[in-house]
């Protein structure tokens, strides 16, 4: 890849990223539908369970998970390619969550995200966070 094109590839890969959580911070669930790759696959910051993306989907429609706030550092991130259809996203956040019956959890976390470009879209495929102190 030249310097242009790795330039222009971490640009869109790292606009993908920013989608993915503005859409979790609104509940946007036709913005998801769209950002999270079929075969998507998340592992729980909480609790480190593994989720389907229909599972998740269906855990944001419910309400079972909200997201109260998410600020991303995106001047952290760390962003790499495996070929020209593969982005790996090394970042951090701070987020307020808040599942019913329960107060708002505040956790800060490392996380990894994998796009695959489909066409000319960067997808999620694959979500995890590690919760930091």
């Amino acid at each position: 890849m030249t310097t242009q094109s790795t330039e222009a590839l971490t640009d869109a890969v790292a606009a993908a990223d920013t989608a993915f959580f503005a859409a979790l911070l609104d509940r946007d669930l036709p913005a998801l539908e769209r950002i999270l790759a079929e075969d998507f696959m998340i592992v729980d910051v909480g609790s480190g369970n593994v989720h389907s993306r229909a599972a998740f989907l269906a855990a944001l429609e419910s309400g079972a998970v909200t997201f109260n706030s998410i600020q991303a550092f995106a001047d952290e991130a760390v962003i790499r390619f495996a070929g020209a259809d593969v982005g790996i996203v090394i970042g951090r956040t701070e987020m307020s969550i808040r599942v019913p019956d329960a107060d708002a959890i505040e956790v800060g976390s490392r996380y990894t995200h994998v796009f695959r470009r489909d066409d000319s879209e960067w997808r999620l495929l694959s979500a995890q966070g590690t919760r930091i102190e």
